[in-house]
């Protein structure tokens, strides 16, 4: 079993290099790499063995006398047969290194995406899906590219330089000096681009992120710009957008451009004066070299210069690279997660509430949320929350659900500290209806059970028709198994409001939470949902935040709020007749006017 410890969820990366992160990610694929880098070594070998061998062919023609020609079918045959293994090592090869990569995207992908579920709610107001959704797709799949790279590139520049160089050392020793002038241009070129090319990839990726967050808001926005007829002004935003991207992308590209011109120009200068040069040595017998020698040299000079060439141009390759591993770090780095680990579990819930003064207030802002605020709620209990826009209604939905925990005060649930407890396995026994049903792309099946398994139609069609709503779904061509589409475009909204609560019926939940649940329905909906959440509250602690004050009137108590604090509690013929706040509501909706 893995060590939790062990895992991209659990590593800590904050401070560290880009490459150590990169090999701890690959650690469980050590073995396959490093059998890989073995495969890889003795499928290139053709590369670097046959200007040597090519240097001993000529050398047998320019001196018959010295040789035998036989020698000039051993070394070919020696070549063919190295040739020939390129094809089942490569494969070898090729596979052993897309199996780590592979198996590397599909675990960095998993953590991240369990990280997701580990952040605090707060995480998601300050991040756009298109942002987190870039990082799960394209950074890893750049962190996947950069693996093969620095095989492909990388790893071939270095065998190629590393055995050039050995050769020349024994068959032509002073030949080096003339090498090592073409290592401080390389080095030159990398180091004085290397800031330029990654600022702007840095730049590339904000805009890809930002354009792939446009594109969400367009696709979400298509109802509201048809019905207004603002296709132009969608399209105006979006296009700039892409412009962005376009420019950032233009300026990458010139500089790689810059960065690849100058050092062929210059390498390939080096190439034609390593030939004239050896041409020279040979002819004037400067440095003992043969005819084979300079084929030889000229290759390896070649092989030289094009692995240095081949190192620069992976620079940005390789920023790319390390711009993801950044760019997912900030999603595995982040602290803001909800803490659960080492807190007690959650077994039984019989849906007892117990405020003691508390207090919330949101980072970056000064005033609380909700302050003071004390209230004991008795298991099945029916508790309403009114009040104007924000009085912190929706900041106490939050808290008893745990999304938040108070900055001050208590919550007690069926006697014990909410701070305390496994909030993970509390929330097994809390179901939310909120204003908007949230369904994915799937059968109305799948959607009702979500998360839960070996489910029996006939469970599923009770909460159905508990929630009003066998009625529209026995008439659909496939039932149960009909396709909602995504987020239930294919539904209505009373229709999808209606398969929301059968969710939360089928779970049985002891604690309800009502956001607005029927506020944006009609009236002939709002009837139908509103006798089956008679049915889902019934015999369970509930809390019910509603704009419709006509929907909450047989609430066991009604909790009236202004800017984070109770006002005043009571039932509801209690508050209308208080004259309080809950009365002027109550007025302003009935049609009286009545002084704030």
């Amino acid at each position: 079993m893995q060590n939790p410890h062990n895992s991209p969820l659990e590593h800590r990366f904050s401070g560290e290099h880009p490459l150590r992160t990169l090999l701890f990610l690959y650690r469980e694929e050590r073995t396959r790499l490093i059998w890989g880098a073995v495969l890889y070594v003795i499928k290139h070998s053709p590369v670097w063995v046959m200007p040597l061998m090519t240097a001993r062919i000529i050398d047998i023609v320019a001196e018959p006398e010295k040789h035998s020609l036989n020698e000039i079918w051993f070394n070919a045959g020696i070549l063919l047969a190295i040739l020939i293994q390129n094809i089942p090592v490569n494969y070898l090869c090729v596979r052993s290194i897309s199996h780590a990569a592979r198996s590397m995207e599909t675990r960095l992908r998993s953590a991240i995406c369990r990280r997701l579920q580990h952040l605090s709610i707060g995480y998601y107001t300050r991040q756009s899906a298109g942002t987190l959704q870039t990082k799960v797709l394209r950074d890893v799949e750049s962190i996947e590219q950069l693996t093969r790279g620095l095989f492909d590139s990388v790893g071939t520049a270095f065998i190629n330089l590393g055995f050039a160089l050995a050769v020349t050392a024994y068959r032509a020793p002073w030949f080096l000096v003339f090498f090592a002038g073409s290592i401080p241009v390389a080095v030159i070129l990398v180091r004085s681009l290397h800031k330029h090319v990654s600022e702007r990839n840095t730049k590339l990726r904000q805009e890809i992120e930002q354009m792939s967050n446009r594109v969400i808001e367009m696709t979400n926005l298509i109802p509201i710009t048809r019905a207004h007829g603002l296709e132009t002004s969608a399209l105006e935003r979006i296009e700039n957008s892409l412009e962005r991207v376009r420019d950032a992308g233009l300026k990458v590209d010139e500089i790689n451009s810059v960065f690849g011109a100058i050092s062929w120009v210059v390498f390939n200068f080096f190439n034609s004066a390593c030939l004239v040069f050896a041409a020279w040595a040979c002819a004037t017998q400067f440095i003992p070299i043969t005819l084979g020698d300079i084929v030889m040299l000229t290759g390896y000079f070649g092989m030289l210069t094009g692995s240095v060439l081949a190192l620069a141009n992976s620079a940005p390759m390789i920023l790319r690279g390390y711009e993801a591993v950044r760019s997912i770090g900030e999603v595995l780095e982040c602290p803001d997660l909800e803490q659960n680990e080492g807190k007690a579990p959650v077994n039984a819930v019989s849906g007892e509430f117990r405020f003691s003064d508390v207090g919330f207030r949101y980072e970056g802002v000064e005033a609380h949320a909700v302050r003071d605020f004390s209230l004991h709620v008795r298991p099945g209990e029916t508790i309403a929350l009114v009040g104007p826009s924000g009085a912190g209604k929706s900041t106490v939905l939050n808290l008893v659900i745990g999304f938040i925990r108070p900055t001050s005060g208590t919550i007690l649930i069926d006697g014990r500290d909410m701070a305390a407890l496994d909030l993970r396995t509390y929330r097994r026994f809390v179901s939310v209806v909120p204003q908007e049903s949230i369904l994915f792309d799937g059968t109305i099946r799948e959607n009702i059970t979500y998360g839960m398994k070996s489910v029996s139609d006939e469970r599923i069609t009770t909460a159905l028709r508990d929630a009003n709503a066998w009625e529209f779904v026995e008439k659909l061509p496939e039932g149960i198994q009909t396709q909602v589409g995504e987020k239930g475009a294919r539904l209505s909204g009373g229709q999808k409001q209606r398969l929301a609560i059968a969710r939360a019926l089928i779970r049985d939940p002891r604690v309800l939470i009502l956001d607005e649940a029927t506020s944006a329905l009609d009236s002939e909906s709002e009837a139908l949902i509103q006798e089956a959440l008679e049915r889902l509250m019934k015999g369970r602690t509930t809390f019910v935040v509603a704009h419709r004050l006509s929907t909450i009137r047989n609430a066991d108590r009604i909790v009236a709020m202004r800017a984070g604090r109770i006002e005043e509690i009571g039932s509801h013929d209690e508050l209308v007749k208080t004259g309080g706040l809950y009365s002027q509501l109550h007025a302003r909706q009935s049609g009286g006017r009545l002084e704030e």
